[in-house]
């Protein structure tokens, strides 16, 4: 039985360990909705850009940030291709993608909800 688990430890000690919050590797999906195919989190709620953002930089704080929460990345994530990451102005990373960061939306309840596109004319579906 020690021989047994010593073979465990040592294949556990050579995998590499998942980040819960390494979306660029796979937390950030891509699912089918009304709107079409559109980026979600890791739970499926659908992901939205602002129109008001500049590459690499939210304009989305206070009031704005309440109902739509930044996609909040981990101190120690990093950037994988198009996914990239954004500081903001209190230090804490979000998760972007092709520059625009991203949001979820207060009023979505389920995955695959889109109902935060159009919002103010400002606020999209994040696609590809």
């Amino acid at each position: 039985m020690r021989s047994l688990l010593l073979a465990a430890a040592v294949m556990a000690a050579s995998m590499p360990l998942a980040q819960a919050d390494d979306y660029a590797s796979g937390a950030i999906k891509s699912m089918d909705t009304a709107k079409g195919e559109v980026l979600t989190d890791a739970k499926g709620m659908t992901l939205y850009t602002f129109d008001k953002d500049t590459a690499g930089t939210s304009n989305c704080y206070d009031a704005c940030a309440k109902k739509w929460p930044p996609l909040a990345a981990a101190a120690d994530a990093a950037a994988d291709g198009k996914y990239t990451l954004i500081e903001r102005k209190d230090g804490a990373k979000q998760w972007a993608y092709d520059g625009k960061p991203l949001y979820l939306w207060q009023n979505d309840k389920k995955p695959g909800d889109v109902s935060g596109d159009g919002v103010g004319g400002v606020w999209h579906v994040a696609k590809e």
